[in-house]
């Protein structure tokens, strides 16, 4: 374990903005975190740094998990129950995965950050969420100290949404997550638009539809040890049937997609398009060229510029649209 005091943040977020902590404690072993916790009042749990955004100094201990560890817990002719570890890197897992014949996060390939993050945020891509291959969590409550499992119907999923941001945020350490893989005879899913216009189902792979997803993700989203990013900074609001016909009176492509009879989804970098921002800067912060919903460090913004900037775009679709954008990145 490595314990830094009034250390910088940059290397620990992928916005690569420069804030400090009190102390950071980067921890492989998880017997350690009980310890830590009880020595220190106000934590934050940080994994890979990349749906954060630090807007001030963190006055307390921020644990840094690093813990490894791949496991096959159990399996048969059709599935396989894996243990992943918080500390390993998503996508190393991904293709540590593909790389065993394993389905089911394919279309999750390249997203940023650690596996401990992954349930948090129920992060999702190209048709996929987490939730449609996760069984549990486990991990350490902070009050208590006690170990906890939760399985997917305890764990309230939905859209970029979960209990461990709502009911349990700040009240616990993710350890490890348990997946269920498909093995064998695949349930591939390239209903995304860009991946069905490159792949066709006589040439499907899992290895091929990570590839094509690898090179969409890739054109759309910058390298964020080259250009300090979050990847999406909002959410795809949902509205209702009222308001879809409302705006598509007065724009009439605005694409949707269907989540039940009186909801749809839209893309708010349509909005954030359509409102001006494409490719805007403002000092140090702008909008990523590809791909409007990145909002980009293009140099030493501090978190305070990046986050004015991204109420300014919220502000302005709200008056354009009487839609409220909300954030898929933790603000501190």
């Amino acid at each position: 374990m490595r314990i830094s005091r009034q250390a910088s943040l940059k290397k620990f977020n992928t916005f690569n903005v420069s804030e400090n902590a009190d102390v950071i404690y980067e921890v492989e072993d998880i017997s350690m975190l009980k310890n830590i916790v009880s020595d220190n009042n106000q934590i934050l749990i940080l994994g890979g740094g990349s749906n954060i955004l630090f807007t001030k100094s963190y006055n307390g201990a921020i644990i840094n998990l690093r813990n490894k560890g791949i496991k096959v817990l159990e399996e048969d002719k059709e599935s396989v129950l894996v243990d992943v570890c918080s500390g390993e890197n998503w996508n190393d897992f991904v293709l540590w995965a593909i790389d065993n014949n394993y389905g089911g996060i394919e279309n999750l390939s390249l997203i940023p950050g650690n596996v401990g993050a992954a349930p948090i945020q129920n992060i999702g891509a190209y048709g996929v969420e987490l939730k449609d291959v996760f069984y549990s969590a486990s991990g350490i409550m902070l009050d208590s100290l006690k170990d906890f499992e939760l399985k997917t119907s305890e764990c309230k999923f939905s859209y970029r949404n979960s209990i461990f941001k709502n009911e349990l945020k700040d009240k616990v350490i993710i350890t490890s997550i348990k997946l269920k893989l498909t093995k064998g005879n695949h349930n591939y899913n390239i209903e995304y638009k860009g991946l069905k216009e490159k792949l066709s189902k006589s040439e499907l792979s899992l290895k091929k539809i990570s590839d094509e997803v690898i090179k969409i993700r890739q054109s759309k989203l910058p390298d964020h040890k080259l250009i300090g990013n979050c990847g999406s900074f909002f959410k795809n609001p949902i509205i209702n049937l009222s308001k879809l016909k409302t705006i598509k009176s007065d724009f009439p492509d605005l694409p949707s997609f269907k989540i039940d009879s009186n909801n749809y989804k839209i893309p708010a970098a349509w909005l954030i398009e359509k409102s001006g921002f494409k490719e805007k800067r403002n000092k140090n912060v702008g909008v990523y060229k590809n791909q409007p919903l990145v909002i980009i460090n293009l140099g030493e913004a501090t978190g305070k510029e990046i986050l004015d900037f991204a109420n300014e775009i919220k502000e302005t679709i709200n008056n354009n649209f009487n839609i409220q954008l909300k954030e898929e990145v933790l603000v501190i």
